[in-house]
């Protein structure tokens, strides 16, 4: 049995009936709520491990459940809707979710997207990112020191591109939009913030990428933001 608990949250019953169906057989314990009040309540008394969220809930939006969680937990939260559209899935992620799956989805998706935040929760559990070393394949981060290396070579960082690559480094394996960065980084979101923040992108790649559009460390999520990819 996977010791990790699931919430799904999906009012289509054949919806809800193909998720839970694929958790069972891979082992996960679950229950599920149909709809925004019912998924609020059930994380209060559940305390489940990941929530899989669909947007278009009967009584509350998605979104604006989201944003309830938030206000006093930070369990993963991977939202499956079928609104495909940019502005959808970036209010989504502004509002605390931490991945977006499209419908119509395969199982195969659904279940490499739960293992990703698994790994991730691991690496909470086990404070692996309270260190104060950050390693990612051959790329390594000294938060004491301030400098970051890759093959054992210290990269030469602007302070903008340092604060970018901790940031991501932090959020290994999560979708972090542009309005998240700018305000992390420059402390608003205005457009020339995002003009800004691709410009200075587009420098880190650069240094840290052996093969200009090839991503190895740095995903970018077109009209979304960026992701730090977690090498295995």
């Amino acid at each position: 049995m996977n010791k990790f608990q699931i919430l799904v949250v999906e009012d289509d019953a054949p919806v809800r009936k193909l998720i839970t169906t694929t958790l069972k057989a891979h082992g996960y314990s679950f229950t599920a709520a149909v709809n925004g009040n019912d998924a609020i309540m059930e994380t209060a008394s559940y305390n489940p491990d990941i929530i899989l969220l669909d947007l278009g809930l009967p009584d509350i939006d998605g979104v604006e459940v989201i944003r309830r969680i938030r206000d006093w937990s930070n369990v993963p939260i991977i939202v499956i809707s079928a609104r495909s559209e940019d502005s959808d899935k970036i209010d989504a992620l502004d509002s605390g979710a931490d991945d977006y799956l499209t419908k119509p989805f395969s199982v195969e998706e659904l279940l490499a997207r739960l293992r990703v935040t698994q790994r991730r929760l691991a690496l909470m559990q086990s404070g692996s990112t309270s260190k104060a070393v950050f390693e990612n394949g051959e790329l390594r981060i000294e938060y004491a020191t301030g400098c970051a290396y890759l093959n054992n070579e210290e990269l030469h960082l602007t302070p903008i591109e340092y604060k970018l690559l901790c940031l991501l480094a932090q959020n290994t394996g999560k979708v972090l939009t542009h309005k998240f960065i700018t305000q992390n980084v420059w402390g608003s979101s205005w457009e020339n913030d995002v003009a800004s923040l691709r410009v200075f992108m587009a420098t880190l790649r650069k240094k840290l990428e052996k093969k200009p559009g090839s991503p190895q460390y740095i995903q970018t999520h077109v009209g979304i933001g960026y992701r730090m990819i977690k090498i295995e």
